[in-house]
């Protein structure tokens, strides 16, 4: 490791800057220690210093720079901290370390790419950063379900700086008379969508171009499933490292190995394999920091249950899969494409489905009885995809049930969560257990979600998956906890279509 040119020792995990200081310091003490070495007799005796131990001299140096270095950068953190000591929230030293630097970085380069691992503090830690470079209008945005939970954090930290928290979804509704100096976009690999940019990547490009504001990307899992995903999430900041290249196809000629897939026959471009290199290029703009470099230790123990639906339901999904169309009285159940029958049947093993008409209806509340019956007396925290699985848990668990993080931290109710929008950016730490009530395709989803309820301090997550007895869920679970999505591929191979 090196700074400025100098050798430096490399940091310990779990060791602060004051606490590497201190042991470089000891190091320095036995390295140099000396003797007195006498030469000549008499009065022409001449006494004179040499190190005790031979150790060689680059190594000496190193242990000195090392020294200088930690010291100077736990006097940096006491500087941090008498910024950031207006409130009542007090930083781990961790992240007083990212603060100090974070803030080298967003103003050398004008952005910073927080690469945080989930329950390690990354919005907190932003926060911080935007007192240290002395904002005074922050926009952060973030997903609905988080803004309560930032807007305590702000009050809790108390700067001086003014902030706006809102979802993205709300962008158009920014007051337009605000100069924003500072915007940070949280999971940020939500707008990391390609060839073409989101609407969601769009309008944060034309935010930035038109407030000229610093940027702070935060995101546990940057580019969860191709290094392509990190080129829109960049490109409207003026300094980040592709931006000669003028759209995403430019970007590929340098950086993504393009192949070619068919998709319903046809031959497509596929621009998913994103090389290495992205990752080297955002390196000097990144900060990385792992649940394990934090000091996490729990371990999350996954079960899963089967259950048995009515034969009703098992007798609509076995007509709908030999007939690929269900003719009730009023409505119907159409499957008459590999992708519609994918979706109809997951939908049917968790006991619901949506009809042609596009209403929904719950035919089967198996699974619900069961997740009430199972965990009575317990607070915790319940997953479900399909909204009309919502609908359901409401049926069976009735005013034991919320969908409001703060009625779930005030109260002893549970709560539900869709998993695409619960996955990210809120803590469930007040949960006994996480339930999945049914279980997404992604396997960012998969990874994301069941790690709601860690902190730093708890030593055990425990995951319950309610899966139909025979079902679909179980080959997706196969999939996700390989990190692999399950595609129409897998459904086809596992049901022989």
């Amino acid at each position: 490791m090196q700074f400025d040119g100098k050798e430096i020792i490399e940091k310990n995990i779990g060791f602060n800057n004051l606490e590497m200081w201190k042991q470089c310091e000891i190091l320095k003490s036995v390295v140099t220690q000396t003797i007195d070495i006498k030469e000549g007799r008499g009065k022409n005796v001449k006494v004179y210093q040499k190190y005790k131990h031979n150790t060689p001299q680059q190594v000496i140096d190193k242990i000195i720079n090392s020294c200088e270095y930690y010291k100077s950068l736990h006097e940096k953190d006491m500087e941090v901290k008498e910024v950031l000591t207006n409130g009542s929230i007090q930083f781990r030293d961790y992240q007083t370390d990212i603060i100090h630097r974070g803030t080298n970085i967003i103003k050398e380069s004008g952005f910073l790419y927080l690469a945080m691992e989930v329950r390690t503090g990354k919005t907190l830690t932003s926060l911080g950063i935007a007192g240290t470079i002395g904002s005074r209008n922050v926009l952060f945005l973030t997903k609905k379900k988080a803004i309560s939970s930032i807007e305590s954090d702000y009050k809790a930290l108390a700067p001086f700086y003014n902030i706006c928290v809102t979802n993205y979804e709300s962008l158009h509704k920014i007051d337009p008379t605000i100069s924003w100096d500072l915007i940070i976009c949280d999971e940020a690999h939500s707008m990391g969508a390609f060839a073409k940019p989101s609407k969601r990547a769009v309008q944060v490009k034309d935010l930035i171009a038109k407030t000229k504001a610093n940027v702070i990307l935060l995101s546990g899992t940057p580019t969860p499933e191709s290094y392509s995903q990190m080129y829109h999430q960049v490109y409207g900041i003026p300094n980040n490292p592709f931006r000669e290249y003028k759209n995403f196809y430019r970007f590929c000629d340098n950086f993504v190995k393009v192949t070619s897939k068919i998709i319903n026959g046809l031959a497509m471009k596929d621009y998913s394999k994103g090389l290495d290199t992205i990752v080297e290029k955002m390196a000097p703009f990144t900060i990385n920091y792992t649940q394990e470099e934090a000091g996490f230790v729990a371990k999350t123990i996954e079960e899963v249950f089967e259950v048995e639906l009515k034969e009703s339901t098992y007798k609509l999904i076995k007509q709908l899969t030999r007939d690929l169309v269900v003719q009730g009285k009023q409505e119907v159940i159409l499957g008459d494409t590999p992708v519609k029958l994918m979706s109809k049947v997951h939908q049917l093993y968790s006991g619901t489905v949506k009809f042609e008409s596009g209403k929904s209806m719950v035919l089967d509340t198996t699974k619900a009885e069961f997740i009430k019956e199972s965990w009575e007396g317990c607070q915790i925290g319940i997953f479900y995809k399909f909204k009309e699985e919502l609908v359901a848990l409401q049926q069976v668990f009735g005013d034991e049930l919320t969908t409001d993080l703060d009625e779930f931290n005030a109260t002893h109710k549970n709560i539900a969560l869709q998993i695409v929008s619960g996955r990210e950016g809120i803590s469930l730490k007040k949960a006994e257990y996480l339930v999945y009530y049914n279980i997404d395709f992604s396997a960012t989803s998969y990874w994301q979600s069941k790690d709601r309820m860690t902190t730093k301090e708890r030593l055990e997550n425990q995951v319950f998956w309610i899966f139909a007895k025979g079902g679909i869920e179980h080959e997706i679970y196969k999939a996700v906890t390989k990190k692999k999505d399950y595609t129409l591929a897998h459904f086809k191979k596992d049901f022989y279509l």
